[in-house]
């Protein structure tokens, strides 16, 4: 299983350009994981083949046809397993899984997780290929789960143009998942996450045949009224109020400046009204972010009780971040993008790319397992070894660094954008690819020259430096 991630979903009235986006961390245990970023193309007509974890005894034939996806994957899969991450597909439905989450005893002891069901690691390739909503990739996933079982818990992140969903597999085989307002957002940080339940209103929630039985029959619900989904299946326990709530609150603490609740609290909101609209940018921050101008800033300057006292968002660990973002005010075919940065997202540039696309520079596509300037998981992590190396120091150049590239990537999507009204069909598919090998290269070159800056002023900064004096 991959390790704590920490997931945000947009609603459309709830950003700032009336897309939908989902976007989650990869956090692994180690923080060495090397991912790569390619496309899986349509397949049609297969017979047979199977899929198999690396990882325990799952296996299952695939269908026979599937839409194009593209993947972030694992590059060490046979010891690591697969774990394709994220993807918007052939179709524009966007999903990414997982975000560990934990059941309590109670609520496993009477559906126990499945040693060999389907986990993380095959997830996005046994569902993302296969769905035309967000509405039917919870379905879709549901039945895998009911099929198979689950070996973990197991949330999962749905979009496409008008809903986003969030879908939680918290026994061996029940879940729930919940649709995000329009005008809302919503937070996750490991936790089960989802709150009162409405089961008259089918238009916003789903959830596993026989779930409602199950808690009645087991007695399972600690209310005295409603069905929060959160008291019956969740854990609140000192690891959760230290490792995951604190992230939930910084994001409220962000996007609502009349949030005033505890981080340690057990009753933090998972679905919040927007206080303004939300932008690709506002999720950047959000997911580098340590505490950023709070005590709790592990590179503030607060006390160490304070400074080391709760699990930033930003971490080490992070393999990708990525934000899936489908569009409502440009055409189908280019409106999918999936902002990817394979660095530390403290540290590192989101990347665009079309989704419309037959492949990825091979800079994001063959990543190898050690260190290479010319890889783009290698050259990006490089800049957030030397950012924090001497970060008092370089600090402020990096955060110039990054703004430089969001403004041009904003002006660099805008020009493809109108240039891509020319184009059709498979047409617009190779001028969209070709374009996604353009910001990459743009965006290669200014890393490099910020790893030369970040190299010459670290040589200035050495400690075995001494100032000579010209006459002696």
């Amino acid at each position: 299983m991959e390790s704590a991630c920490t997931t945000i979903l947009v609603g459309k009235k709830a950003s700032l350009d009336g897309s939908t986006m989902i976007a989650r961390n990869d956090d692994t245990f180690m923080p060495l994981t090397p991912q790569r970023f390619y496309m899986n193309p349509a397949v049609k007509g297969r017979k047979g083949e199977k899929i198999k974890s690396w990882l325990n005894g799952f296996e299952a034939t695939l269908p026979e046809d599937g839409y194009r996806w593209p993947a972030v994957p694992n590059v060490d899969y046979k010891n690591k397993g697969y774990y394709d991450e994220s993807s918007i597909n052939e179709v524009n439905v966007a999903m990414s899984c997982t975000e560990s989450t934990y059941g309590n005893e109670k609520s496993l002891a009477y559906d126990p997780l499945v040693k060999d069901g389907l986990d993380e690691d095959c997830m996005q390739a046994m569902v993302a290929p296969y769905i035309n909503s967000a509405r039917e990739g919870v379905s879709y996933l549901g039945n895998l789960i009911k099929q198979y079982g689950s070996p973990a818990g197991n949330s999962v992140l749905f979009s496409d143009h008008d809903e986003v969903w969030y879908m939680e597999i918290v026994t061996g085989h029940l879940w729930l998942a919940q649709r995000i307002p329009d005008d809302g957002y919503a937070v996750a940080a490991n936790q089960v996450a989802i709150q009162q339940v409405d089961f008259s209103d089918k238009d916003n929630f789903m959830w596993a045949e026989g779930i409602q039985e199950y808690v009645e029959k087991h007695h399972l619900n600690p209310d005295k009224t409603g069905w929060n989904f959160r008291h019956i299946f969740g854990t609140m326990n000192e690891k959760d109020r230290h490792y995951n709530t604190p992230r939930v609150w910084y994001a409220h603490h962000l996007f609502d400046s009349e949030f005033d609740m505890s981080p340690e609290s057990a009753d933090l909101p998972f679905i919040r009204k927007i206080e303004h609209k939300i932008s690709v940018e506002d999720i950047e921050m959000l997911l580098g972010s340590h505490y950023n101008e709070t005590e709790f800033d592990p590179m503030g300057h607060g006390a160490d009780a304070d400074k080391y006292r709760y699990r930033p968002i930003g971490l080490n660990r992070t393999q990708n971040a990525h934000i899936l973002q489908l569009r409502n005010d440009v055409p189908k075919e280019q409106a999918a993008i999936m902002w990817i940065t394979l660095g530390m997202p403290t540290y590192t540039p989101f990347i665009p790319f079309f989704t419309n696309a037959n492949d990825t520079d091979p800079s994001f596509s063959e990543t190898p397992m050690k260190w290479d300037i010319n890889s783009a998981y290698w050259m990006y992590r490089t800049i957030s070894v030397l950012v924090e190396g001497h970060y008092s120091q370089h600090i402020q150049g990096n955060v110039d660094y990054l703004t430089s590239c969001k403004q041009e990537l904003r002006t660099m999507l805008d020009s493809i954008e109108e240039e891509a009204k020319n184009y059709q069909g498979e047409a617009l598919t190779k001028y969209l690819t070709e374009q996604n090998y353009l910001i990459v290269n743009t965006m290669k070159d200014k890393a490099m020259g910020m790893i030369g800056e970040l190299v010459m002023s670290g040589i200035n900064l050495s400690k075995l430096t001494f100032n000579m004096d010209h006459n002696l």
